[in-house]
């Protein structure tokens, strides 16, 4: 990787790592229990593992600093709900989580994160 490269890596990285930030102080605001930051398995990871009352929830955050590639959850495509599924699935097994009802959440950030981005938190995103 160039310097250039490193650089904006470095900087994408750093974004997201706030953008989860931000993401758990709003789950945590509406009463979630956070269990795990960045659950990896295999080449794949979940951003936040959480508990909503009696529900697990498996929650993806993706952030956008504008719309020029559109809304950040039209991001989410259909191999990286497989992806999440199958990384969700190594989490019931390696914790041993047999009769766990569990869903899978999305929270979007657009804008600025130093001030005030858009955030909205959509539950079930999908099954």
């Amino acid at each position: 990787m160039n310097e250039e490269a490193n650089k904006t890596h470095s900087n994408s990285k750093s974004y997201g790592r706030t953008g989860e930030d931000l993401a758990e102080k709003l789950l945590i605001k509406a009463g979630f229990k956070i269990i795990k930051r960045n659950f990896r398995f295999g080449k794949g990871e979940i951003d936040i593992v959480a508990m909503d009352g009696n529900c697990l929830v498996f929650v993806e955050v993706k952030y956008r600093r504008n719309l020029d590639f559109g809304e950040p959850e039209y991001s989410i495509t259909k191999s990286k709900i497989r992806q999440l599924k199958r990384i969700a699935e190594a989490y019931y097994y390696i914790n041993k989580i047999e009769d766990q009802e569990c869903r899978f959440d999305v929270i979007t950030i657009l804008g600025d994160l130093k001030s005030n981005p858009k955030i909205n938190h959509i539950k079930n995103a999908f099954y």
